[in-house]
């Protein structure tokens, strides 16, 4: 099952992300409380809206039609995001795809990058759109990365240090190395082929993919 899911974080390029909606074949589509004022610009039906609901007021709740409301307390240990990723993953999501995650608040950007990256979702891939950019985990083995030649690829490590890294397919490459939660290796290396494959041994990368031109 694919899932879309709208955060209430910021919508960059909207016509971008509409036309990328548009072009996937989305099972389910979740908003997370205010995110689900994202539908309309985006042109997407929502089958359910999850969170405490204080970023829609009574009149948006009350215009929402048959759209299933999973509300929960306002006082939580969970954000509307996370407790729409775990609803996601009880419906039986394999793929989730996630827009309006990056916003003007630096702690709730962080925060949202991070969580994708929790053990609790391994089961799930999950991938944050921002405009054309994709960012989404790479966890051991490793995998590959398609693109078109001069694509932008960084690979940030997450949790700690990553380990035992080979690429094939990027201009700069790794054969086996180690890369540094402090230090900036991995930011803006480019595709040379359509395909490149990156090999983990240990650890979790970060990978963000900006198309050229972008």
């Amino acid at each position: 099952m694919k899932v879309l899911i709208l955060a209430n974080g910021e919508l960059f390029k909207s016509d971008v992300l509409q036309r990328r909606i548009r072009n996937e074949a989305f099972d389910l589509m979740l908003g997370a409380d205010g995110g689900a004022l994202y539908a309309d610009t985006l042109k997407v039906t929502l089958d359910a809206i999850i969170g405490d609901l204080d970023s829609l007021s009574v009149a948006e709740q009350k215009g929402i039609g048959n759209t299933k409301l999973v509300s929960y307390p306002p006082e939580k240990d969970e954000t509307d995001l996370e407790l729409a990723l775990h609803y996601a993953e009880e419906q039986g999501a394999a793929q989730i795809v996630i827009v309006g995650a990056i916003g003007g608040r630096m702690d709730m950007t962080i925060a949202n990058m991070l969580m994708i990256s929790h053990a609790s979702f391994s089961s799930c891939k999950i991938k944050v759109w921002h405009g054309e950019q994709t960012g989404w985990v790479i966890r051991p083995p490793g995998e590959d990365i398609s693109g078109h030649p001069g694509d932008i690829v960084s690979l940030i490590p997450i949790g700690g240090n990553a380990s035992g890294i080979t690429t094939r397919g990027l201009k700069y490459s790794l054969n086996d190395e180690d890369l540094s939660m402090v230090t900036p290796r991995g930011i803006s290396n480019r595709l040379e082929s359509p395909f490149a494959h990156i090999k983990l041994s240990d650890g979790l990368l970060l990978v963000i993919h900006t198309p050229e031109g972008t």
